[in-house]
């Protein structure tokens, strides 16, 4: 198996690519007007306490005010938590938040007080004493012997606890101590620029993007790592020299002349993420639709007919499902609750088979997903972590014609709402001369044509000539009726 990271680079943008067997898996987009906030650590005042959300709002210097939880607010250790929000934070106090994530649609950013700041094979959680060990190293000697590392490189005078990063697996002795001492340095200098700024002020800035994934998420599984810019080649390469060593010969410039994504075919895929639709080899498809509460993904045997009966059809269709949704839940960056409507099964044991087949396929997912059993609908219940935008809502916005709602009205009842409209302004006008309808070329010629009839009708009952004039920018559910 062959996994690449690509990396193309423009002034306004950053993209990563993460390619596994020449297919893609995961794309990162960073943008120069709008980075991410997530890591970021930042001197806010509190501006509003809400008990009766058990929450808080922060102003940390953001376009929007920031949220944050009760279960979010740091607790001195051995100290019992507040049991109301009223007791831990009052309004017009600076407190030292970080960005868990980032702000989503009409949602600003959720905030922590318990601070974690990374490394490479490490997290620092300066208000903690835990020493924990990521869930992903399974092997349990591993988890011992790291264990015994971290606590024979630990400081006599502690300050904090440590989780060891599921890169750490094979860390040394050596590598986790640099990697202590780096966190205890930065950790000084977050204190102390947090004394002495006033709120809303940032403290700390996470890494752009191509350093934070080599740092987050480049293991050993990764090939090779292709830039297509040198001058962020260079300071790339500079990073990996004093934090991911390891990672220094699998790096290389890419200087030819055809895009990067091009010669991978990334941007078609991109494309192809974009889609409402996904085709099954087997025939069969999904239907993404993502909203503000939930995504939701249908799945439908279309025109695949199984050799033997039904069932075999159902089952198979739903088996090739469950792994394209892993797929595109990864590529697609989607998060929060998803729904999944399988086609019905009466056999519980395909039932567990489609299930166990979407857990394996999640297994390779750097984001954490929990899965419900199948109900009797045949859904499928689980959330997946999410803490950045999904693709779509970083490269498209909603339709400014529908605003999102995915239909427009039929030119016909556009016309009956101008006819509406008309008796509503011959009322409110009656000296009008006549009255002027500015619609779009559609709407006008179905008024002219087919409604023709209905205009005389109402031109004899208001009493005034009607007259129709084409505007060309407007949609076909825009249109003005004006007295003149």
């Amino acid at each position: 198996m062959t996994q690449e990271l690509l990396v193309n680079v423009t002034p306004q943008e950053t993209r990563v690519a993460f390619v596994e067997n020449g297919v893609l898996q995961e794309v990162h987009i960073e943008r120069e007007r709008r980075r991410g906030l997530v890591g970021n650590i930042y001197k806010g005042r509190v501006c509003r306490v809400l008990p009766g959300m058990q929450a808080a709002f922060v102003e940390v210097g953001l376009a929007r005010t920031a949220f944050l939880h009760l279960s979010d607010v740091a607790t001195p250790p051995g100290a019992e938590p507040p049991e109301s929000i009223v007791h831990a934070l009052q309004e017009g106090a600076e407190i030292v938040v970080q960005v868990i994530k980032d702000p989503i649609g009409s949602k600003g950013a959720r905030l922590t007080m318990r601070l974690s700041i990374p490394s490479r094979f490490l997290v620092y959680m300066p208000d903690s004493t835990h020493i924990g060990i990521s869930q992903r190293i399974e092997d349990e000697e591993t988890r011992e012997r790291l264990r015994e590392l971290i606590q024979s490189v630990l400081p006599e005078e502690r300050r904090g606890g440590y989780i060891v990063r599921t890169v750490g697996e094979g860390a040394d002795i050596e590598a986790l101590r640099s990697d202590m001492h780096f966190l205890d340095k930065l950790w000084q200098v977050i204190e102390q620029r947090s004394r002495e700024v006033s709120a809303p002020a940032l403290i700390h800035e996470d890494l752009p993007l191509v350093p934070r994934t080599l740092r987050d998420l480049v293991g050993a599984e990764i090939e090779r790592i292709r830039i297509d810019s040198r001058e962020t080649f260079r300071r790339v390469e500079q990073f990996a020299r004093q934090f991911t060593p390891e990672l220094l010969e699998r790096m290389e410039h890419y200087p030819g002349e055809r895009p990067i994504f091009d010669l991978h075919g990334i941007d078609d895929e991109i494309q192809r993420a974009l889609e409402r639709k996904v085709v099954l080899k087997s025939g069969g498809h999904l239907i993404f639709d993502q909203t503000e509460a939930m995504t939701t993904i249908d799945v439908n045997t279309g025109g695949f007919v199984g050799h033997r009966n039904q069932e075999e059809t159902i089952l198979k269709t739903n088996l090739e499902a469950a792994q394209a949704i892993a797929h595109h839940l990864r590529l697609r960056n989607l998060g929060g609750i998803i729904i999944i409507d399988f086609i019905d099964m009466e056999d519980p044991e395909h039932r567990r088979q489609v299930l166990r087949t979407l857990e394996k396929a999640l297994e390779r997912d750097h984001a954490r997903c929990q899965i419900s059993e199948v109900s009797n609908l045949g859904l499928v219940e689980m959330t997946r972590k999410r803490t950045r935008e999904s693709l779509e809502h970083v490269l498209c916005a909603p339709c400014p014609i529908c605003q999102g709602r995915g239909t427009l009205k039929t030119a016909e009842t556009v016309c009956y709402e101008i006819f509406r409209d008309i008796l509503r302004e011959a009322r409110q006008f009656e000296e009008a001369q006549e009255l002027r309808v500015l619609a779009s070329q559609e709407v006008i010629d179905l008024l002219l044509d087919e409604e023709s009839a209905s205009v005389a009708q109402l031109e004899e009952f208001v009493g005034k000539p009607i007259r129709f004039q084409v505007e060309s920018l407007y949609s076909r559910e825009q249109f003005d009726v004006v007295p003149m």
